[in-house]
């Protein structure tokens, strides 16, 4: 029983950061205010920082559902 509330608590934190980082990449592609006063440095930077984290978001996942899968 812990395991699966463990599990269930990891997923939905990769499920978080996977949004957050969706929002942000969207804010940054298709709202110009959401670039505001930022640099070429910085627009790319947060773009970059979005990126990496949906990806990391994405492993997370795919290995929850590869190895726990059968918790949900």
């Amino acid at each position: 029983m812990a395991q699966f509330k463990v599990i269930t608590a990891l997923k939905a934190q990769a499920e978080a950061d996977k949004a957050k980082a969706l929002m942000a990449l969207e804010l940054l592609t298709e709202n110009a205010a959401g670039v505001g006063d930022h640099t070429v440095k910085d627009f790319i930077k947060d773009a970059d920082e979005a990126l990496q984290l949906l990806g990391n978001a994405e492993d997370r996942l795919e290995v929850l559902e590869k190895y726990f899968g059968k918790y949900e």
